[in-house]
């Protein structure tokens, strides 16, 4: 029961009607006895300074932040996390007292669904499709790893696609090379790549028959991720399954940065397992 107590957390963005945010973080707090609640602010872009204005004076203990303020609440916040420094973007905030600092659960959840997956990640060689914020947060955590992965970048806009080559290159230990995304880049890096991860929207509802991969390069000895998460199972992993290939769902990924975000918020292990079933619930 929500109580004088209860402690606040949201979702912020516009729109933000569809999140499952709400649903996925409120099971969680009922399953671990938490006096915690979770709702969801319709913040437009003007607004982010008002918004974070009413977060520090109502004593809101975090927030999920997603489109369109990813970047612009950054200078409106008291710090961010090397992560988040290296994307310039963030999707979470935790409130300590007042202090409020910027976060970016995407790219260490995406590597925690690829260990779920038993994916070994260390000195792994991974073909990465993408270079938009999904991909230089999966980029910048996979530079986490020890030894670091070699990575190759495949990217559709040039100067975005140069950026994070030359941001990895000076900021991390990686050995990364990117290219232009065509059918002879595809076919030479998939050669010599253990992990396929595609960071496109490529493939998502209702484009549901399309695939970044062309499905003769996928070879059984691939492990194809794919955060694309609606559809549950994309055309890219229904082929990846079909080559033999282990896949790993983009709900892994949702999963895995919702349950930091909890851990950050509460100090308590997040419970997956009831995190998962309500995702796969509201899809399925």
């Amino acid at each position: 029961m929500i109580s004088a107590k209860t402690k606040l957390c949201a979702v912020i963005g516009d729109p933000v009607e569809h999140s499952l945010s709400p649903q996925i973080h409120n099971a969680a707090f009922r399953d671990s006895g938490l006096d915690f609640t979770y709702v969801a602010f319709h913040v437009r872009a003007g607004d982010i300074e008002s918004a974070i204005r009413g977060i520090r004076a109502l004593g809101i203990r975090g927030l999920s932040v997603t489109i369109p303020h990813k970047v612009a609440i950054i200078p409106y916040l008291d710090g961010i996390d090397e992560i988040a420094g290296n994307i310039g973007s963030i999707n979470t905030v935790v409130n300590n007292d007042g202090h409020l600092t910027g976060c970016s659960t995407d790219g260490p959840g995406a590597l925690r669904a690829l260990q779920a997956g038993a994916c070994d990640l260390a000195g792994q060689t991974v073909l990465l499709l993408g270079s938009g914020g999904a991909a230089r947060a999966i980029a910048f955590s996979l530079a986490t790893i020890s030894p670091p992965p070699q990575l190759t970048i495949l990217g559709v806009e040039p100067d975005e696609l140069s950026s994070l080559e030359r941001d990895l290159s000076d900021r991390t230990p990686l050995s990364v090379v990117a290219f232009p995304y065509s059918e002879q880049t595809l076919d030479e890096a998939s050669e010599n790549s253990g992990l396929i991860i595609n960071a496109t929207p490529v493939g998502m509802t209702p484009n549901v028959g399309s695939s970044p991969f062309p499905e003769e390069l996928i070879r059984a000895e691939h492990t194809v991720f794919d955060i694309v998460y609606t559809p549950f199972e994309t055309k890219l992993l229904k082929d990846a399954k079909a080559a033999g290939a282990r896949v790993i769902p983009g709900i892994g990924m949702f999963v895995h940065q919702a349950a930091i975000q909890f851990e950050l918020w509460t100090g308590q292990p997040a419970p997956l397992d009831v995190m998962t079933g309500t995702v796969k619930e509201a899809l399925l």
